[in-house]
């Protein structure tokens, strides 16, 4: 398993790409952290659960550099990452959603696509300005990129609406959109689903696996419905109280006592 495995749909999952290594984080006196350690491969859909408070949405805030662990490392593509600022790590191919949707919701569906592309924008500020040259040419094919986006997730219809305008579950559509369009090797998503009708969550369970078929990303997530969860996994790992209590296939993981404990034992609001 060292170097992949191919899933019983035929899906090829690779080799490590993120591990973390006996992560600690605090706030104070309070631990939300405590000596976790899990991967990350490529090409699998790898699920952080666990009841609330849990440290799920501190542990995927480290992944994208957010917070700093005060112990602990983070190593990506098999060395030890320094300490950078969370564009440094978008830079690197890591791109995320966020539990409570950030989008700017003054403008339209495509210019919030087109954020996304920031990163793989070279031109400098005077070049843009002006818009000439090489800066019009990378303006260009950055808005077909976010056009075949648009196209992807099925929201060519709403592509010049205000995203203030929008539905909840459409919102959470656009931010997915605007996460891809940063061409991410390593998509993290922060309960995707979250307040989302039945049919809702349908459709973005469909979009998440086709994005990881088709795409080849790789793929992270936060997800409260244990349902969605355990459909779309190839791993799970749990959390409880910050310190990882379960590790496997779903399978795996619905059948470990501290994991049924956890979730049906009291809750942690």
């Amino acid at each position: 398993m060292e170097d992949g495995y191919t899933t019983a749909d035929g899906r090829k999952i690779g080799a490590v790409v993120m591990e973390m290594k006996n992560i600690t984080l605090r706030f104070g006196g309070v631990v939300a952290i405590k000596d976790i350690s899990f991967d990350i491969r490529e090409g699998e859909i790898r699920a952080i659960i666990g009841p609330n408070g849990a440290g799920k949405s501190s542990m995927l805030n480290v992944i994208s550099g957010f917070y700093v662990p005060q112990e602990g490392e983070v190593w990506f593509h098999g060395a030890p990452r320094p300490q950078l600022r969370p564009y440094q790590v978008a830079q690197q191919g890591i791109a995320r959603t966020f539990q409570n949707i950030a989008l700017f919701e003054g403008m339209s569906v495509l210019d919030n696509v087109m954020t996304g592309r920031l990163t793989q924008m070279k031109s400098g500020l005077f070049a843009q300005a002006f818009w000439k040259g090489k800066a019009e040419a990378e303006e260009t094919a950055n808005r077909e990129v976010a056009e075949r986006i648009i196209d992807f997730l099925e929201i060519q219809s709403i592509r010049k609406t205000p995203v203030g305008r929008l539905p909840y579950g459409l919102k959470k559509r656009v931010e997915l959109a605007r996460a891809l369009a940063a061409e991410p090797k390593l998509l993290l998503l922060d309960e995707p689903m979250a307040g989302m009708n039945v049919e809702e969550k349908e459709d973005m369970s469909r979009f998440i696996l086709d994005v990881n078929d088709e795409f080849g990303t790789t793929i992270a997530l936060i997800e409260h419905d244990m349902g969605v969860v355990m459909d779309l996994s190839d791993r799970v790992v749990v959390m409880d109280y910050g310190k990882k209590i379960g590790d496997g296939t779903p399978e795996e993981v619905r059948s470990n006592q501290d994991v049924i404990d956890a979730y049906l034992g009291v809750s942690h609001d």
